[in-house]
């Protein structure tokens, strides 16, 4: 009887799909959130640069 539910088990895959489907999401978000990670610290430094560089700049009124 136990062996019998024991191989049942072991031959059974019906929830095989959704266990590949919810490592591949999380798969997905983590790498998601390294790229976000990665991206983030130079898109800041530019941002000050560029504030930095615009702000130096004179507008002239007339042409």
């Amino acid at each position: 009887m136990i062996e019998r539910a024991k191989t049942h088990l072991i031959h059974d895959d019906s929830g095989a799909v959704t266990t590949d489907w919810v490592l591949l999401t999380a798969g997905i978000i983590g790498l998601s959130l390294a790229v976000v990670g990665a991206i983030t610290g130079g898109v800041g430094d530019l941002s000050t640069d560029l504030e930095s560089t615009l702000s130096q700049q004179t507008i002239n009124g007339s042409f």
